[in-house]
């Protein structure tokens, strides 16, 4: 049986920005190609998880992109069928990134 399709969304900030999206564009088309493969591994397969996504606990998830010089991670909900791209990152540290995109799930659930 055929897996149907998840509609992929970005977050948007009261301002009208997409921090997912303006990431995603500041990046060389290489690394994108390599985060849109996995971003439609994700949007098929879903529900996956190791090594392309984990859980982070409360509704978030992350997609874990090796790139080839760095490591990529975009933190995720879903919704409705829908998954929304809340945070990426160029991994570091996470801790500061997790509470940003536990923000950004608060404010689409209408928590905050």
């Amino acid at each position: 049986m055929t897996k149907a399709k998840l509609e992929i969304y970005f977050f948007r900030q009261a301002s009208g920005k997409e921090p997912v999206r303006d990431l995603l564009k500041s990046l060389p088309p290489l690394e994108r190609k390599f985060i849109g493969e996995d971003l439609k591994t994700v949007q098929w397969g879903w529900p996956i998880g190791m090594p392309l996504v984990r859980s982070l606990g409360g509704g978030l998830w992350e997609v874990r992109t090796n790139l080839p010089k760095r490591i990529l991670r975009i933190i995720f909900c879903t919704r409705d069928n829908n998954i929304v791209l809340l945070h990426g990152f160029i991994k570091k540290t996470q801790s500061e990134d997790i509470k940003l995109a536990k923000r950004r799930i608060a404010k689409l659930r209408g928590d905050i």
